[in-house]
């Protein structure tokens, strides 16, 4: 079972290094992408720990807003949140082992079906346990990841509408490049989409009542894959996928990031610093050591490229960042114990550390640099 920790507000972090999740910014993007694709619905995809964000406390938040279904990547992440109270419909995303379908269904969790046989084990474990279950059917438009092929589904189709012991929901797709500058693939792909969905058409059937595909970089950029609901993943916390979505919803990050110094010193010149000896300055200078490190998803990558803000200025990483530690340059300016440290997130009216910089420093993208922030990491959430 997944354990993701967090922490009450009204609990003494013990631990200086926390993150903080702001729910009035959640909110108000939450509402933004609503109004962006009504009459759509809005699907909050909170997989991977909610982007970081905190499973748990998101979900219930995102509950209490009214959102009609949550989405999340594997069984245990649907299981959790139904015994965490979550009584949200809750799609789960990912493929399926036959084996883990009566569990599905004992916790009301809405099934990703995409080939034959799995609607057979989906069928037969419903009709043995008496229940009706909910599907999804998935086409692969062109991601090659799971889901039955765009040129094959016809067969997939056909087949859920023989049995009689599940409700086909849903059906849906995934943008392979929406957020890349050239439209032209997501538009082969939205066509693909199309094209399978004339199959209700010619059998003189609606299609079902969930069409969905466009995820964060589709919604802002591609009106026409809106269908009936989006799954809002990235934009939801309030950060864009890439300089190619314009930005045209009002959109703040949710999530900071923030440490405490723990040590001072002077460091003389040519002195290495940390591991591999990697960095040394040509002149006396101020260090000051952050109690975090890759153990807790602050990257190796970033070391001696990262910056870091310390009472409203910028600083840079110096030397390997390691496992639970890393060092900052702060020059002949002044530090102490204590001190707040930014690593991501802004100074009210100031300086800022961005998700996009991070992912650029450690050649990376922001999902991963906001799905890597290790649960040893508290969360705190605030609402103003």
């Amino acid at each position: 079972m997944i354990n993701y920790p967090t922490i009450s507000n009204s609990v003494e972090v013990l631990r200086p290094t926390q993150v903080e999740i702001d729910l009035s910014r959640l909110t108000a993007n939450y509402h933004a992408l609503q109004r962006h694709v009504s009459p759509a619905a809005v699907m909050p995809i909170l997989k991977a720990n909610a982007y970081g964000h905190g499973l748990v406390e998101v979900a219930r938040h995102l509950q209490s807003l009214g959102a009609p279904y949550l989405g999340v990547a594997f069984l245990e992440e649907g299981i959790l949140l139904r015994e965490a109270g979550v009584t949200t419909p809750i799609l789960v995303l990912g493929g399926i082992i036959g084996n883990q379908v009566p569990l599905f269904l004992a916790h009301d969790l809405t099934l990703t079906a995409s080939s034959i046989e799995k609607l057979g084990q989906i069928e037969a474990a419903a009709r043995a346990m008496g229940v009706r279950a909910k599907v999804h059917l998935k086409i692969d438009t062109g991601m090659e990841r799971i889901g039955v092929h765009y040129y094959s589904a016809e067969a997939l189709l056909e087949a859920s509408l023989a049995c009689t012991h599940f409700e086909v929901e849903g059906i849906f797709s995934h943008f392979a490049n929406a957020d890349a500058a050239d439209p032209a693939y997501s538009q082969l792909q939205l066509d693909r989409f199309h094209g399978v969905l004339e199959f209700y058409a010619r059998r003189g059937l609606p299609p079902p009542p969930l069409r969905h595909m466009a995820n964060s970089a589709a919604l802002a950029r591609f009106p026409a894959a809106h269908f009936d609901m989006v799954r809002a993943g990235l934009l939801l916390y309030g950060v864009y996928p890439s300089a190619a979505v314009p930005r045209a919803i009002p959109v703040r990050p949710a999530l900071s990031w923030k440490s405490r110094v723990v040590y001072f010193k002077v460091v003389q010149p040519h002195h290495p610093v940390s591991y591999g000896s990697t960095w040394q300055s040509d002149h006396p200078v101020r260090l000051v050591t952050v109690p975090v490190g890759y153990g807790d998803g602050y990257f190796r990558a970033l070391s001696n490229r990262a910056e870091v803000i310390i009472r409203g200025r910028r600083y840079p990483v110096v030397g390997n960042v390691c496992m639970d530690q890393f060092m900052v340059n702060i020059e002949w300016q002044t530090a102490y114990n204590g001190d707040e440290v930014i690593l991501l997130g802004e100074v009210e009216g100031g300086a800022a550390v961005t998700v996009e910089e991070l992912a650029d420093w450690a050649g990376t993208v922001p999902w991963e640099i906001l799905t890597n922030i290790n649960t040893r990491v508290p969360r705190v959430y605030r609402e103003e």
